[in-house]
């Protein structure tokens, strides 16, 4: 397998279907994605943040535009080892208390705008903006 050289404390666990999400999501303390392409809205991000996970996620203009658009929902690093492993630092000497109260940041801030009907409603307006520049005023 081409991730053993991570090692034994490093688990890739690929896609997962559904029902094995909320397992998954309990079982962390923090959610990982080390993308090395810059990505639209990430799914997996919003899923973590409405576990109430705080993130740990490359940084890419599209990632911190939309979904970290506040440093308390974890912790963003340039798409490299170095920084991955110079943030792991920084996260690991924070401890588990202060990984809870990102994660309830995370989780609050998922509530408030990536609920089925927040998001219903952005695409409803998107396309409304797309057939009428009139529509496309945002306050």
């Amino acid at each position: 397998m081409r991730y053993r050289k991570l090692g034994p404390q490093v688990i890739v666990l690929g896609s997962m279907k559904p029902p094995e999400l909320r397992a998954f999501y309990n079982g962390i303390d923090i959610f990982l994605n080390p993308t090395l392409r810059p990505q639209g809205l990430d799914l997996t991000l919003m899923e973590a943040m409405m576990s109430g996970k705080p993130l740990m996620a490359s940084q890419f203009p599209t990632i911190k535009g939309t979904i970290m658009v506040d440093d308390e929902f974890g912790f963003m690093f340039a798409p490299n080892v170095e920084s991955l492993v110079a943030t792991l630092e920084v996260a690991i000497a924070e401890g588990s208390k202060r990984m809870s109260r990102r994660g309830k940041a995370s989780k609050a801030f998922a509530a408030s705008m990536f609920t089925a009907g927040k998001m219903a409603l952005a695409y409803e307006r998107l396309f409304v903006c797309i057939k009428n520049e009139t529509y496309c005023i945002y306050h």
